[in-house]
């Protein structure tokens, strides 16, 4: 009786000796990352100045193209309430009566793009035109209101664009009565052009810069590489895989993107809090709510993730080039 719980042990026993080749395999294959990862850290904190100086050409090549979008997010932002304020003026013909007025005002109100519309009848413009000019005096020695019937027409949502904008104003510039029409979007469509031509450009920076920072690493990793060529060479003897050898510097590379990515951020969060002050007493002088976008959480972490993977980008193509020129042979050769 005493030994039967070690026999209905045993066969737990033999399952887990069974799985245990497996996640032996897997757990040396983790330990290995860790430790390469770990080393390869401890290499770059043994070169301080180096590395600090290759995160900060990284930083600094990454904030340029983001500042640079944050800004036209900033910009896009303003265009977008400034066209959601946008507003037709329609003045109507003189011989246009209250009511032709009015049953303009219903139709413009059945159109679907259109969200609202006031009309100002001649004698309240007059009246408001007496009581904002100063000019009483003056305007009691007219015979006749010069002043016209005035419709004010707010787009609907779906029609609170330039283009949207514009065709109601071809609608009501058509209509019967209408004797002109009234809408200031040539200098919101000249900001959209500059916008999207900036926004190509921001593009093309980045890429560019991407490439840079791709170089840079991928130079960097190249003079480590160098550097090991002896234990590169010992590592291929005893048999080492090229992933094997291939994965200190991906780590390098990694480790590079990372500390380039945080430097960025602290870069642009800088600059971000140089700037704010000036740009809030601009956006005060013109009664405008300007203000400059900075990353949220999730562009930060897009931000540093993208530098690390461009990190190993480099890493990944310096190794790809140089290591294959180093095989075990120039032991036997030298």
């Amino acid at each position: 009786m005493a030994e039967s719980p070690n026999r209905r042990k045993a066969p737990f026993r033999g399952a887990k000796a069974a799985r245990s080749p497996l996640g032996q395999q897997a757990s040396s294959y983790f330990s290995h990352h860790r430790k390469v990862a770990r080393d390869s850290a401890r290499r770059l904190r043994q070169a301080p100045v180096a590395s600090l100086m290759t995160w900060t050409v990284m930083g600094v090549a990454l904030a340029l193209p983001v500042a640079l979008m944050l800004l036209l997010a900033s910009l896009q932002g303003v265009s977008t309430g400034w066209e959601s304020s946008a507003r037709v003026t329609a003045y109507l013909a003189q011989d246009v009566t209250l009511d032709q007025a009015e049953l303009l005002k219903q139709t413009l109100g059945n159109d679907s793009r259109v969200a609202d519309v006031e009309l100002i009848d001649r004698d309240t413009a007059l009246d408001e035109f007496r009581a904002s000019s100063g000019l009483e005096d003056a305007l009691d020695y007219l015979n006749d209101n010069p002043l016209p019937h005035t419709l004010l027409v707010t787009p609907s949502d779906g029609s609170r664009t330039a283009d949207g904008v514009q065709t109601l104003f071809a609608v009501v510039e058509g209509m019967d009565g209408v004797e002109q029409v009234q809408v200031d979007l040539g200098w919101l469509q000249r900001l959209n052009a500059m916008t999207e031509l900036l926004g190509r450009a921001a593009w093309a920076l980045a890429i560019l810069l991407s490439a840079a920072v791709v170089l840079v690493i991928g130079n960097t990793v190249r003079l480590s590489i160098e550097n090991r060529r002896d234990e590169i060479l010992v590592a291929k003897l005893v048999g080492g895989t090229d992933a094997f050898v291939r994965r200190p510097f991906l780590y390098t590379g990694a480790w590079f993107g990372l500390g380039g990515g945080v430097v960025a951020w602290l870069l642009l969060q800088l600059s971000l809090w140089w700037l704010s002050g000036p740009v809030e007493r601009l956006s005060g002088l013109y009664h405008s709510d300007f203000s400059l976008n900075s990353l949220t959480f999730d562009g930060i972490l897009a931000l540093i993730i993208a530098a690390m993977l461009l990190g190993w980008l480099g890493a990944w193509i310096a190794v790809k080039r140089h290591l294959d020129d180093i095989e075990p042979g120039e032991i036997a050769g030298g």
